[in-house]
């Protein structure tokens, strides 16, 4: 029973490097357009940040913009990774409480459900880092051992 086991476990972690890249461009993809959207009109985003009582709002609309935009480069090159996983899950936590909080769950009522799914994948990617198909793994060598 211990060997089929070692072998089911062999067997599943082919697709976990897969998983991650594809999870990584996924999750990158999604960020496009909101920070697109952020960068362009800096003015505007600080403006509605101050609505919805951000504080600091010029000042993280800023910090906000430039993490989702290095976000969406670092995490389709799969570069420091774990890094800016954290940074991003911060701009998530953020999100969720200021913005998605007040509507429930459903992202039918714009609820928390869609952030607290990104925020979920990218503590994934604090955790367990960018897999085998990245610039982590080719610079640093992280999960070579995988």
């Amino acid at each position: 029973m211990k060997n089929f086991l070692g072998e089911c476990r062999i067997l599943f972690s082919y697709p976990k490097n897969i998983v991650l890249l594809l999870s990584r461009l996924v999750i990158a993809y999604g960020f496009a357009v909101p920070a697109l959207v952020k960068i362009n009109d800096l003015e505007g985003t600080a403006k509605w940040f101050g609505s919805i009582s951000i504080p600091f709002p010029t000042l993280i609309a800023y910090l906000v913009s430039g993490i989702e935009t290095m976000g969406i480069i670092l995490l389709i090159l799969g570069l420091f990774t774990r890094y800016i996983s954290i940074l991003l899950g911060f701009v998530m936590l953020g999100a969720i409480l200021f913005v998605h909080a007040g509507h429930g769950f459903s992202v039918a009522q714009n609820g928390i459900e869609i952030p607290l799914y990104y925020f979920i994948f990218l503590m994934l990617f604090a955790s367990f880092g960018a897999g085998k198909y990245s610039m982590d793994r080719l610079l640093f060598g992280e999960g070579k051992d995988e």
